[in-house]
């Protein structure tokens, strides 16, 4: 049992049980002076004013400092293992390339795949360890893991293998989703039905009889997966008992979204070109949309999703990452909402509602995770800094002090400023702004 005390402001995210709407997602449950008490199960006990929480004398007592407790961000669109990297694409689109210039050149997705299917399953685990521990660093605990760089059917489960290993071995907790339907690999060129046939009738049975995947995605883009071949993949997907996601309306207005509201899947995500007429087929459908600015921003786009828009027609939206090698090249959640704060337009609470309890409910998870309540698990973050919005106002710099999942400790940062010199908080405070 553990007990965090002398937490300035914990962010509990309490309220309602099922994604926020509207002016809900502005409430986000902040305690000033308050204390977080965890059993030995793991599981939160109390969370509120310090005064009101009766700490056991057997408790391990751990001071937050006076700083910032929230619940760990749930980053719900993660493309997590993979070789190599795409720096080179990154220099080609600063000077004037599209990223289906570089697609048609044989790079993109595929230039990734033919590096993750020469890489052992050792060395992937080793690859994508380090980048789990990224994703600790800065607050992260929960990922919704995709596969999609092997695009066989050994390749396919080597990568889904890898993330229960990861998960297994890092204290992560990851969601697993199969995307086979991620592109066309270079041997089936010219033959996109007998792919997805591949995809249907070898990796999908092979995907469920190991019990390697919750959900299954498609990248449904007229180039890639057209609206029919998506549909194809997704029906057989759900007559296999996994959940449904998509990428849709990325590159073009494309009529993803309808498709996704037709099939009622459990979320639609980039949706860059979606109007407010997909917009509103998707809040009569139930689907979450998953936003993920830190992708327009890496491909040198200005064309963002319409998060205000998706507010304001009363969808449940959720916040994540994309962190994939070509174009979302980051695990920062915090980096993640600061965008979406300044190139969306979302408030502060909006963006933190949809990193966390949003984004929970998103992967079924929302009884579990994405708040700080009694009987939820203990994944939470101290961070360096006395008001909660510094997380996102600091841009790039790492506040996280320490890491819990399911109460236990997974990272500890480093403290290097000199314990004898005076607090900066604490100067502030006392001359004013």
């Amino acid at each position: 049992m553990i007990a965090i005390t002398n937490i300035r402001q914990l962010i509990t995210m309490a309220g309602p049980a099922h994604p926020r709407t509207g002016g809900e997602l502005r409430d986000i449950g902040l305690v000033e002076d308050a204390c977080l008490l965890v059993g030995e199960d793991g599981r939160i006990l109390a969370a509120g004013p310090r005064a009101g929480v009766s700490i056991p004398p057997e408790a391990q007592v751990v001071d937050a400092g006076g700083m910032v407790v929230l619940p760990g961000f749930v980053d719900a669109h993660t493309h997590p293992v993979f070789a190599g990297q795409r720096a080179d694409e990154f220099e080609m689109r600063a000077e004037g390339s599209t990223y289906q210039d570089i697609a048609a050149k044989g790079g993109g997705i595929r230039s990734t795949v033919r590096l993750t299917r020469a890489a052992t399953p050792d060395q992937l685990l080793a690859i994508a360890s380090r980048y789990a521990f990224w994703f600790l660093r800065g607050g992260t605990t929960t990922i919704e893991a995709k596969s999609g760089y092997g695009l066989t059917l050994e390749d396919e489960l080597k990568l889904l293998r890898c993330i229960r290993r990861v998960s297994e071995s890092t204290g992560l907790r990851c969601v697993p989703t199969f995307l086979g339907a991620h592109e066309i690999p270079d041997e089936f060129r010219g033959r996109r039905r007998e792919y997805g046939d591949l995809v249907i009738h070898q990796m999908l049975p092979a995907v469920t009889r190991e019990r390697l995947a919750e959900y299954c995605d498609v990248f449904c883009e007229p180039d890639i997966f057209d609206l029919e071949e998506s549909r194809r993949v997704m029906l057989a997907a759900r007559s296999f008992g996994l959940g449904l996601r998509m990428h849709v309306d990325q590159l073009s207005d494309s009529d993803g979204s309808l498709l996704a509201a037709e099939l009622r899947v459990q979320t639609a995500d980039h949706l860059e070109n979606a109007d407010r007429f997909s917009l509103q087929a998707l809040q009569r459908a139930g689907v979450q949309p998953v936003v993920l600015p830190a992708s327009v921003y890496a491909l040198g786009s200005q064309l963002y999703p319409d998060a205000r828009g998706m507010i304001e027609t009363g969808l449940a939206i959720v916040l994540a990452t994309d962190f994939n090698p070509g174009t979302s090249p980051t695990t920062s959640m915090p980096f993640a909402m600061s965008l979406a704060i300044t190139q969306m337009k979302m408030t502060p609470a909006e963006a933190l509602s949809a990193a966390t309890i949003n984004a929970a409910h998103s992967l079924g998870r929302g009884s579990d995770l994405g708040s700080l309540e009694p009987t939820k698990l203990a994944d939470f973050v101290i961070y360096e800094a006395r008001d909660w919005r510094e997380i996102v106002y600091w841009v790039g710099v790492p506040l996280a002090r320490s890491v819990y999942i399911g109460g236990h400790l997974v990272f500890q940062a480093s403290l290097l400023r000199n314990p004898d010199r005076f607090d900066v908080h604490e100067f502030q405070n006392s001359v004013g702004p």
